[in-house]
C-alpha cells in the first residue's frame, strides 16, 4: 500500500476490495428464495448492516483486535474459511441445507457479512488507519463514496435475474462457488504467509 495519501487512491481501493462487481451472482443467488417484491428492502437493509459494521471497524477494529489479542491477519484466514464453507454450499447444495433465515431471506450472513463488510475488506481498512492515523475524516469519505457505488451495483443486480432465471442462475451460482473456493485458498495462503514471519521471532 502506498504512504501516500490520496482520497481517489483509497476510493479505488475499497472498491476493489469490495468487489460489487464480483458480488452480483452470490447476491442473485441470496435472494433467490426472497419474492421479488421484497429483493430491494432486503438488500437495502443489508447495505445498511454491512455499513455499520465497516464504520465500525473503521473507528475501532485497531481496539477490537487489541482487546481479543487477534493479529489483523486472523481476519484474512477466518474469511478464507467462510468462503470456503459457502462455496461448497453454492457448488453441492442440499436440500434443508441452508445458511439463510428460516423463511428463506438472507439476514446478515452472506450479504452484509462478507459481501459487503468482508474479511478483505475489514483487514483492508484497519491496515489504511494504521498508515494514515490522521486521516480518518478522509478514510470515512473513501469508505461512504465506495459502499455508495456498491450500493448502486447491487441494487441493479436483480434486473439481471429476469434475464437469467433460475437456470442460468444456478450456473452461475456453482460458477461462484469455485471462484470462492479458489479465493478462499490463496487468502488462506496470504494470511499464513503473514503470519510466517512471527512464528521465526
Amino acid at each position: 500500500m502506498s504512504s501516500q495519501f490520496t482520497l481517489i487512491s483509497a476510493v479505488l481501493t475499497l472498491i476493489l476490495v469490495i468487489d460489487p462487481f464480483g458480488n452480483v451472482p452470490l447476491l442473485l443467488s441470496a435472494l433467490k428464495e426472497v419474492a421479488p417484491e421484497r429483493h430491494y428492502r432486503v438488500i437495502l437493509r443489508e447495505l445498511m448492516i454491512g455499513l455499520v459494521i465497516l464504520l465500525i471497524f473503521l473507528f475501532f477494529g485497531q481496539q477490537f483486535l487489541s482487546l481479543f489479542h487477534l493479529e489483523t491477519q486472523s481476519i484474512t484466514i477466518a474469511g478464507a474459511i467462510i468462503f470456503f464453507v459457502i462455496g461448497l454450499k453454492m457448488i453441492f447444495p442440499r436440500k434443508g441445507d441452508s445458511m439463510y433465515a428460516a423463511d428463506g431471506e438472507p439476514l446478515i450472513v452472506p450479504i452484509a457479512l462478507p459481501m459487503i463488510a468482508g474479511p478483505s475488506t475489514l483487514a483492508t481498512l484497519m491496515v489504511m488507519v494504521k498508515s494514515w492515523p490522521a486521516k480518518q475524516g478522509a478514510l470515512l469519505v473513501a469508505l461512504l463514496i465506495a459502499w455508495g457505488f456498491t450500493a448502486l451495483v447491487l441494487l441493479v443486480a436483480p434486473l439481471l435475474y429476469k434475464i437469467l432465471r433460475d437456470r442460468g442462475l444456478a450456473a452461475l451460482e456453482r460458477l461462484m462457488g469455485m471462484l470462492l473456493l479458489i479465493m478462499a485458498v490463496q487468502m488462506f495462503i496470504n494470511g499464513l504467509r503473514e503470519l510466517a514471519p512471527t512464528f521465526h521471532g
